[in-house]
């Protein structure tokens, strides 16, 4: 049990939705730790490989994990899922996660993330919890929902929602639909009946050993790396805001502590992004992953040749509410976070070993580095 939890999460009852995503993965791993209940629903890990199927969770689930494999906008089986778990917090985290698939998919994109959050708020309408206990659930939408001016300041969780392609566009409608829930269905005011507060989270561009979506900067890396390819940079001069998985991971499971604890006075929208001095440049980034990795890596960072749709080219957020009333702060700085990312893809690269450690303990290993930092 890990000791920044101070037992919290001990024998709690977690619903994770998308638990074989790359995010989803890091989460129920956490909550193994910690000593957490957890009933992961989603469908099949979203690649191959993925970080669920290498820490080998369908063969050997974790202490304390059951998985339901199934599509959230199946109301009915969402709906029986949460009568039977009756969960006690809820980390809402399936999605269409990629900009790029959105312009391919954008009626699936809006889909899955509009109507798979409708749902899961939906279920959680029909089945309160137990009269007297209270439910926490926290909607993870991206830092892409808001209305992107491509401001040298952070944005705010006050700042206007919007979205110019179909995937930042849909996460702006999710944060919509979970206010509107939250207001017409678990307000304060009647919270003795319904038990229920409901938050969002908005998370900045997430690294960590295990993603392997396309068109993603690391996985990206990592893969051609492997093999000893060179990688073009689509867009090095674009500035993001990153940070390790565990960062947003651990933020939402603090968020949902004190919603349970504390009640409305958490509930709403949250930023949890890195330090200023951690918004850097995919070209930067690559550098450095690419020197960690070693004198075989082998990157083209010819600026901004890239002709496929748009993508912002500035995007940062304004964390402070999360610092003062939440009292969360980052703790990897980005240098760190890419070193254990690198160190995670290395593991991979070379292949089971006496030499390589076994990946779902070098995760387990990085889960409790990251709370004694």
């Amino acid at each position: 049990m890990l000791r920044v939890m101070d037992g919290f999460y001990q024998g709690r009852r977690v619903l994770v939705t998308g638990h074989t995503g790359f995010k989803g993965a890091w989460m129920c791993l956490l909550l193994a730790r910690a000593g957490a209940k957890v009933l992961g629903y989603s469908l099949d890990p979203p690649s191959t490989p993925s970080l669920f199927s290498l820490t080998r969770m369908d063969a050997e689930p974790l202490a304390g994990l059951a998985s339901i494999h199934a599509d959230v906008l199946d109301l009915p089986r969402l709906t029986q899922a949460v009568a039977e778990f009756d969960p006690e917090v809820v980390i809402h985290m399936a999605a269409q996660s990629l900009v790029r698939p959105s312009y391919a998919d954008p009626a699936g994109t809006f889909a899955a993330n509009v109507m798979g959050t409708v749902n899961l708020l939906e279920a959680c309408r029909r089945n309160p919890p137990q009269k007297g206990q209270r439910r926490a659930i926290v909607v993870v939408t991206s830092d892409k929902c808001y209305e992107n001016r491509e401001w040298v300041h952070g944005y705010r969780e006050t700042d206007r929602l919007g979205g110019h392609d179909p995937y930042s566009a849909s996460k702006g409608c999710a944060e919509i639909a979970a206010q509107s829930y939250a207001r017409s269905f678990f307000g304060p005011e009647t919270l003795r009946e319904h038990g229920t507060i409901v938050s969002t989270a908005r998370a900045g561009n997430v690294i960590g050993g295990g993603d392997f979506a396309t068109d993603r900067l690391v996985p990206d890396m990592a893969r051609a790396f492997a093999k000893g390819e060179a990688v073009r940079i689509r867009r090095p001069q674009a500035v993001r805001p990153w940070q390790h998985a565990l960062e947003p991971v651990s933020a939402y499971l603090l968020l949902a502590r004190r919603m349970v604890e504390s009640g409305h006075q958490f509930a709403g929208p949250w930023n949890f992004g890195p330090s200023s001095r951690d918004v850097r440049t995919v070209g930067a980034v690559a550098a450095r992953f690419a020197e960690l990795w070693g004198p075989e890596a082998s990157l083209d960072l010819t600026r901004d040749k890239d002709t496929g749709p748009h993508e912002a080219g500035l995007l940062t957020l304004d964390c402070a509410k999360a610092h003062a009333l939440l009292g969360w702060r980052p703790r990897l700085d980005l240098d760190a976070a890419l070193v254990w990312t690198c160190g995670w893809y290395r593991a991979w690269a070379d292949g089971p070993s006496s030499k390589t450690p076994d990946l779902r303990e070098l995760c387990n290993t990085r889960i409790d580095e990251f709370f004694d930092e």
